[in-house]
C-alpha cells in the first residue's frame, strides 16, 4: 500500500503542483481544504477537480470560519483587495495565522490517518511576503509537530513537505506541466468571480500571470 500524506489544497496554482509532485512520489494523497470565510467559493470548487483528476485518495474541507476575526482583505469585506502591490510590507490580502491552522488540522488528521508527511504548497521567492511561507516557520511547526501529538511523542517524526519553497512561479509552471496538471482547472485570484473568472489586477494575478510568461507557457486562466 501507498504511504499516506495529508496534502493541503487550495484549489489553486501552487497546491495543484504540490499534489501532482506527492501522487509522483508515491504517496496515497489525502487532499485537505478549507472553507474559512473567504470572499469566493470558486477556489474550494476547484479543489475537488484538482483532487479528482490528479487522483487523490480523498478530499476533506474543513469549515473553519476565520472571518469571525477578519483582519484580512480575504476575510472582511469591509478591506478592499488591493489592485497595485504593496511593496516593501505585508499586505492587507495576508491572513492571520492561516497557515498556523491550516497546518494544525492537517496535523489532526495526519495523526488520525497514521501518516507522517504533510504536503503544503508556500512558496518563499515569487511570492506576496507572508510570514508563514518561509522556511523558518515550516521548520518551527515541523518541532512543534513533533513534540505536540501523541505519534510524535511515541516516535514518529512528522515532515512537513515543502517542494516549492525555493522555485521561482515559473519553475513551478513548468514542474507542473511535466506532471500533467491542468492549470486550466485551478483558481488564483483573490477577487475571482462565482464562476472562477479572474480580475487580472490583484497580486495572486499578478504572480500567476507573470509565472506563464516566464515558463513560455500558454496562460490557460479565464479572466472575467
Amino acid at each position: 500500500m501507498s504511504r499516506p500524506a495529508v496534502v493541503l489544497l487550495s484549489g489553486g496554482l501552487d497546491s495543484a503542483t504540490v499534489l501532482a509532485i506527492a501522487k509522483a512520489q508515491g504517496y496515497a494523497c489525502h487532499a485537505l481544504s478549507f472553507d474559512y470565510g473567504q470572499r469566493h467559493g470558486a477556489e474550494l470548487r476547484a479543489a475537488e477537480r484538482v483532487a479528482a483528476a490528479l487522483g487523490a485518495t480523498e478530499c476533506k474541507r474543513i469549515h473553519i470560519g476565520l472571518d469571525a476575526i477578519g483582519g484580512s482583505a480575504l476575510t472582511d469585506a469591509a478591506i478592499a483587495v488591493p489592485n497595485q502591490p504593496q511593496e516593501g510590507v505585508i499586505p492587507v490580502t495576508y491572513v492571520p495565522a492561516r497557515n498556523t491552522v491550516f497546518l494544525a488540522f492537517a496535523l489532526g488528521w495526519a495523526e488520525v490517518l497514521g501518516a507522517t508527511d504533510l504536503f503544503i504548497g508556500v512558496n518563499a521567492v515569487d511570492y506576496s511576503g507572508y510570514p508563514d511561507c518561509r522556511p523558518a516557520f515550516i521548520e518551527a511547526f515541523q518541532s512543534l509537530a513533533n513534540l505536540a501529538t501523541r505519534a510524535g511523542v511515541e516516535g514518529a517524526r512528522f515532515q512537513i513537505h515543502t517542494p516549492l519553497i525555493a522555485l521561482t512561479k515559473a519553475d513551478i509552471i513548468r514542474r507542473g506541466v511535466e506532471l500533467g496538471v491542468d492549470y486550466a482547472m485551478t483558481v488564483s485570484c483573490y477577487s475571482a468571480d462565482a464562476a472562477g473568472r479572474a480580475c487580472r489586477v490583484c497580486d495572486a494575478c499578478r504572480l500567476r500571470a507573470a509565472g506563464f510568461a516566464a515558463a513560455g507557457v500558454a496562460d490557460p486562466t479565464r479572466y472575467g
